[in-house]
């Protein structure tokens, strides 16, 4: 019967003895109290509790939480602005102070979830209260560093600490979204029409420097074919008037009539003007008379050239 009662009584002992152990969850920092007060904390692994008296209270996770937000906000102008959103939570430290705040400040999790969401909504209404409906798209970080600014102390004092707020889906009435679009339309007819402007200028004004390029370069060149030319007619004449004096000499010589030449001279510009024509009309006395006519007159524009050069 002793032995019996021994045995009990080992038992017994055993099962305080195991029951005191406790172990901790990697990740998970366990919140000791001893007759419902605070006593310790107990980190990661195998640990040990006085058996009956010390109870975990609450095992805290120190692992990052996050948390998605879809609520409403109202800017200064009266537009309905609908925010989508992440939000990236842990608690602040392993330090007892911060696991005693994450332990005691709410009844529950499902306390602290609400409290937290509820403190980020209304930091964000009040900076979306402050502006205007087309401001918001166009101020994402602004949001967020003000939400960070504004919740960061009360976060800390509740153990937490607020790592990340992604605003992922910005959003406003149907009728909002239809007008913004069409001024997005008509700002991009309006940048296409300016650039379309723009080109056709500089391609007419490229076109007209070239055509003035060929202008200048064909007036050059007409100007140097023209120089040419009369350079080209001076010296024939100046031939011409060379051969017709050593033929006049040599006739003089030889008692011959100089009348001669001036028939050459008729009758070759009778055959040039056939030749080389090119559709003028010029009018020439061909008859007997007309020729005797046109003969005086040369003759007499060589004497008064003779009586000029004496």
């Amino acid at each position: 019967m002793a032995f019996l009662m021994n045995f009990w009584w080992l038992i017994v002992l055993i099962f305080i003895i195991f029951s005191g152990l406790v172990t901790v969850n990697q990740g998970s920092i366990a919140v000791i109290t001893l007759f419902g007060k605070y006593r310790r904390i107990l980190r990661p692994g195998l640990n040990f509790k006085i058996p009956v008296l010390e109870q975990v209270y609450k095992s805290i996770s120190i692992q990052n939480r996050s948390v998605e937000l879809e609520f409403q906000a109202v800017t200064v102008d009266q537009a309905n602005v609908y925010f989508k959103s992440m939000l990236l939570y842990s608690v602040i430290n392993q330090d007892e102070e911060s696991i005693k705040n994450v332990a005691f400040k709410f009844i529950s999790d499902k306390d602290l979830m609400q409290a937290l969401i509820r403190t980020v909504e209304g930091s964000i209404r009040a900076f979306v209260a402050t502006k205007k409906q087309a401001e918001i798209l166009l101020l994402r970080r602004e949001i967020v560093e003000f939400v960070k600014d504004q919740i960061d102390k009360s976060l800390e004092s509740w153990g937490y600490h607020l790592q990340d707020l992604q605003i992922n889906d910005i959003t406003f009435d149907q009728q909002i979204m239809e007008s913004m679009s069409r001024v997005v339309a008509s700002n991009n007819l309006k940048a296409a029409a300016e650039n379309e402007g723009q080109a056709l200028l500089i391609t007419k004004t490229k076109g007209a420097e070239a055509e003035g390029n060929a202008i200048k370069i064909a007036a050059e060149a007409e100007r140097e074919a023209a120089k040419l030319r009369g350079q080209g007619v001076a010296l024939f004449r100046e031939e011409v008037a060379k051969g017709m004096s050593q033929a006049a000499e040599q006739m003089k010589q030889a008692n011959l009539d100089t009348n001669v030449i001036l028939f050459s001279m008729w009758t070759e510009a009778v055959k040039n003007f056939a030749e080389y024509g090119k559709g003028n009309v010029i009018f020439l006395d061909g008859s007997p008379d007309g020729m005797q006519n046109s003969m005086k007159q040369i003759m007499a524009m060589m004497q008064m050239k003779e009586k000029g050069k004496e």
